[in-house]
C-alpha cells in the first residue's frame, strides 16, 4: 500500500511542476500582451490632434478667445502683454512633461508674458471617456501646474490654434499677431528664445 502511494506521489510531482510552469508562462504572456498594447496605444495618439490642424500661421492676427481658467477668466483681447497659448490634452505624455518647462517659464516671465493652457481633446485622461473639468483639474494637480488652465468643452479654441499635434504652442505679441509656433514637446531654450524676443 505504501509503495502505491509513493508511486502516485512521484507521478503527481512532475504534473504539479508542469501546471506551475504553464500557469507562469500564461501570466507572462498576458502581461506582455497588455504591456505592448498600452505602450503602442499612447505614442500613436500622443501628438495627434483629434481634429485637423488649423490654418493659423506666423504673421496672422491671433483669433480672439475668452475662457474660464482655474485662475479666473482669461480674455485674450484684455491682455496687454504677449501671450503664450498652449493647446494640450490631459492624456498626452508630451503635454504632461511640458508642464515642467512651462511652469519654469511662466515664473521667469511673470508680468512680461502671460501663459494660458487650454484643453483641446474630446477625450479625458483615460483616453476613452469624454474630457471634463475634473480631468483638467486632475491634470493641474498631478503635474503641479502653476499657470492658468482652461477646460474648453467645445474645443473651439483648439480648432483655431491647433497645429500638427499636442501640445501646440502659439506666441501672440502685444499687438495680437502670431509671432511664433511650435508643435510637440518643445525644449525650454527654444521657447525662452521666442519669449525673449516677443514685444
Amino acid at each position: 500500500m505504501s509503495r502505491a502511494v509513493s508511486k502516485s506521489a512521484k507521478s503527481s510531482a512532475p504534473d504539479r511542476r508542469k501546471l506551475i510552469l504553464y500557469v507562469t508562462l500564461g501570466i507572462i504572456i498576458v502581461a506582455l500582451v497588455v504591456g505592448v498594447g498600452l505602450a503602442s496605444r499612447v505614442p500613436k495618439a500622443a501628438s495627434t490632434p483629434t481634429a485637423g490642424a488649423s490654418n493659423l500661421k506666423v504673421g496672422d492676427t491671433a483669433p480672439e478667445f475668452s475662457v474660464q481658467t482655474n485662475a479666473g477668466p482669461f480674455d485674450l483681447a484684455q491682455v496687454s502683454t504677449p501671450v503664450l497659448v498652449e493647446i494640450f490634452a490631459t492624456w498626452c505624455p508630451h503635454c504632461q512633461r511640458e508642464t515642467t518647462v512651462l511652469n519654469h517659464l511662466a515664473a521667469k516671465y511673470a508680468g512680461k508674458v502671460a501663459v494660458v493652457a487650454i484643453s483641446g481633446s474630446p477625450y479625458g485622461m483615460d483616453e476613452s471617456t469624454p474630457e471634463s473639468l475634473a480631468d483638467v483639474n486632475t491634470f493641474g494637480q498631478q503635474f503641479q501646474v502653476g499657470y492658468p488652465l482652461a477646460f474648453d468643452p467645445t474645443d473651439a479654441v483648439a480648432q483655431q490654434y491647433i497645429s500638427t499635434g499636442f501640445p501646440t504652442l502659439v506666441l501672440v505679441d502685444s499687438k495680437k499677431k502670431v509671432v511664433w509656433q511650435s508643435s510637440g514637446e518643445t525644449p525650454e531654450a527654444t521657447i525662452a528664445k521666442a519669449l525673449a524676443s516677443a514685444k
